[in-house]
């Protein structure tokens, strides 16, 4: 999944003026856990970002940090949720349950 994005971005042209964008996507593995990867525009690892599963009221359920392979798996949790990857100032991105499928 961060590959396609990534050859997506770098086919648009923005990979240029932003050279070390974050990207990151969570996806539903049908067996209530759901699976988040994370990845840099540049191409550079996201190994050890941390991740955050947080809940409506923005608390966290669960933290992970992301794999060699950048990415982390967790328990779906019932009702609203979000996941956070924070690798740093302007380097942040949160991805709605609602729109994980």
């Amino acid at each position: 999944m961060i590959r396609q994005l990534l050859g997506l971005y770098l086919l648009v042209g923005w990979g240029t003026a932003h050279a070390h964008t974050p990207l990151f996507d969570c996806f539903d593995n049908g067996d209530e856990t759901l699976t988040c990867e994370g990845g840099f525009s540049d191409g550079a690892s996201a190994e050890g970002v941390g991740v955050r599963l947080l809940d409506q009221q923005g608390k966290v359920l669960e933290q992970a940090k992301l794999d060699a392979r950048g990415s982390a798996t967790f328990k779906r949790p019932a009702g609203g949720f979000s996941v956070v990857f924070d690798a740093g100032a302007e380097h942040q991105i949160t991805v709605l349950g609602d729109d994980i499928s």
